[in-house]
């Protein structure tokens, strides 16, 4: 059979508008996302709330350069399977642009390399492990947290200056998390790490408890305490430090274990003294009540979502995020193409966000995928966390 040329001509003519499309070149620009709205994480799913709100917002006031946004999060209820189910609807499906400010170490892992081999943008990444910003040979994918090497570095640096003569224990959760936390922690120390950590321990996330660790870690003699621990192994490691009557002279835990939900249950007067780190604003501290930027994300929330519990903080990570991720597609003006994405997400310089802390800005180049390495140690002073010396960054 013999087609004819002005067929030929409308077929291909059809083709590249199809594949103009799926570049965004469309009236709206299709945002895909997963996060557990159900399972032992759903608490997370407040994130994908704030910034479902915070895209309205954005559309209400005209879009990006004209374009409408069309944000879809599904559930993958914390469950890699589930991710790479709702990420292939996402993606051949819904067709979206990007994936943006997915949560989970292990979820995103599942996904990883069929996101990178379809050359479609994984930003922003919810998860500090120091994979995701690997742009030589993942060049789509880039993270969205502090790296958790990057926090392991500062409070290394920290003990360096303050404590030279520090005999140090480390207990971790003995998977990524704990050992990428570990790694960037000894990085921090060099040479000195060999001779300055004394003791170390790990746990098993289905351990029902962690005392025999902590005997053997205070044995030791160590005066400075280093808890790479998530969830309730937070709880039970303060309090049993403190039950075993351990006083470090330093005393340390993640970002991800510092809030007040993991301190009560130990006792907040057991948590006096620790010491951790942030980039960003604790929204609900007395000393941000009239920083323009907490004004701002507080006059957000009553008008896009007036009936939001504001002491969760999960909204104001939410509303992060999507700041960050407006600034990336701004940046693309009239190239919504998911190449010049990736070119703008990677070129970022000094930006500035609402919720962070003053003098950290955002900073990417091509061969440097990871956006926040600066970072503030704060120390909990029984009622919230006060920040203290200067910012610190992995370098």
């Amino acid at each position: 059979m013999r087609v004819s040329r002005p067929l030929l001509t409308i077929a291909f003519a059809l083709l590249a508008n199809a594949a103009a499309l799926a570049e965004g070149d469309k009236d709206e620009i299709r945002i895909g996302q997963t996060l557990p709205y159900s399972g032992p994480a759903s608490g997370f799913g407040i994130i994908g709330r704030a910034q479902e709100a915070y895209f309205e917002k954005i559309n209400t006031e005209g879009g990006i350069n004209g374009r409408k946004i069309k944000f879809i999060s599904l559930d993958d209820a914390y469950s890699p399977p589930k991710t790479v189910e709702q990420t292939r609807k996402l993606v051949e499906q819904e067709e979206v642009l990007l994936m943006f400010g997915s949560l989970g170490t292990a979820t995103n892992n599942a996904v990883h390399r069929y996101l990178n081999g379809k050359k479609v943008p994984q930003l922003f990444v919810l998860s500090g492990a120091t994979k995701w910003a690997d742009p030589k040979n993942f060049r789509w994918t880039m993270p969205g947290m502090a790296a958790y090497q990057s926090e392991g570095v500062v409070y290394a640096k920290h003990i360096l200056r303050t404590k030279p003569d520090a005999r140090i224990a480390i207990l971790s959760q003995n998977d990524d998390f704990g050992r990428d936390y570990v790694a960037g922690f000894k990085r921090g120390l060099g040479d000195k790490a060999a001779t300055m950590i004394v003791s170390e321990a790990t746990y098993e996330t289905s351990a029902p408890t962690i005392s025999s660790q902590l005997a053997t870690l205070k044995a030791s003699g160590a005066n400075v305490m280093f808890g790479v621990v998530l969830g309730k192994f937070t709880s039970q490691m303060i309090k049993g430090v403190a039950e075993i009557n351990w006083k470090p002279d330093q005393f340390f835990v993640p970002t991800s274990a510092s809030s007040i939900s993991f301190l009560e249950p130990a006792g907040l007067d057991n948590a006096v003294g620790l010491i951790s780190s942030s980039n960003v604003k604790d929204t609900l501290d007395a000393q941000w009540a009239n920083d323009p930027g907490v004004k701002e994300y507080f006059a957000f929330m009553k008008q896009y979502l007036p009936n939001a519990d504001l002491t969760n903080s999960n909204y104001a990570a939410g509303y992060h995020y999507a700041n960050l991720m407006v600034k990336v597609l701004l940046a693309c003006k009239d190239d919504l193409s998911r190449e010049n994405i990736m070119k703008q997400a990677a070129s970022l310089r000094e930006v500035p966000l609402p919720l962070l802390l003053p003098g950290i800005t955002v900073s990417t180049g091509a061969d440097d995928y990871l956006p926040f390495q600066q970072l503030r140690l704060r120390r909990f002073d029984g009622k919230s966390w006060i920040g203290f010396d200067e910012i610190l960054d992995d370098g």
